[in-house]
């Protein structure tokens, strides 16, 4: 089995659980039988970051220097300051070159996860147009402000297109990436990593196909 790469993308105020149970998940799925089928990296557009709660990151990759991606997970965190100033995925919904980066990237993806107000990003990156998608239900009505043309739907913990899936707030990502494990490698893999993790998963959800991403 090829190994596929995974990046998850950091930023400034990114939401710690938004990519650290997603990189768990991966990271964690197939030690035991020494399959390892997935080479998780953290990438940032900068070589130092500062989560939420000031948490100090050192990434992988940078932008420029970032190996081509099976799967790239975009999380989310941040909001408004009281003067109106943007952070986290509202400060980079507006980063061109980051937006630029994610729409070379995409053609070659198989998979691209989004966690929490990540959808933000990828729909002002233009992806999620005529789709359908769900961020984190303090974002909705956002979501819907800056995708006109998407279907935002609300309540739902995860939204599969086929490349694009989305996921609500938060500990939705985990869910998510649970999912993304079973539908590459099957039920099994994802239930022993749950197992390995003590994490509650309740199985793939029944989940119909969107759309094709």
């Amino acid at each position: 089995m090829q190994q596929r790469n995974v990046a998850i993308l950091i930023f400034d105020d990114v939401e710690v659980l938004d990519f650290c149970g997603p990189f768990e998940v991966f990271s964690v799925t197939g030690r035991r039988d020494g399959s390892n089928p997935f080479n998780v990296y953290t990438v940032a557009e900068n070589k130092q970051v500062s989560a939420r709660n000031n948490l100090s990151i050192n990434p992988s990759y940078t932008l420029d220097t970032c190996p081509q991606p099976n799967i790239l997970v975009v999380p989310g965190g941040g909001g408004r300051h009281a003067d109106g100033t943007p952070y986290g995925t509202r400060r980079e919904m507006l980063n061109e070159n980051l937006l630029q980066w994610i729409n070379q990237l995409y053609p070659k993806t198989e998979h691209v996860l989004s966690v929490c107000t990540g959808a933000l990003i990828l729909a002002k990156a233009g992806l999620t147009e005529n789709l359908a998608a769900t961020t984190h239900h303090g974002a909705i009505d956002e979501l819907r402000r800056v995708a006109p043309n998407t279907e935002v739907r609300e309540g739902d913990r995860i939204v599969d297109n086929g490349r694009l899936i989305f996921s609500g707030g938060i500990s939705a990502g985990i869910d998510a990436a649970f999912y993304l494990v079973a539908k590459l490698l099957g039920e099994e893999v994802a239930s022993e990593t749950a197992i390995y993790m003590e994490y509650d998963w309740k199985g793939t959800p029944h989940i119909a196909s969107i759309g094709i991403a």
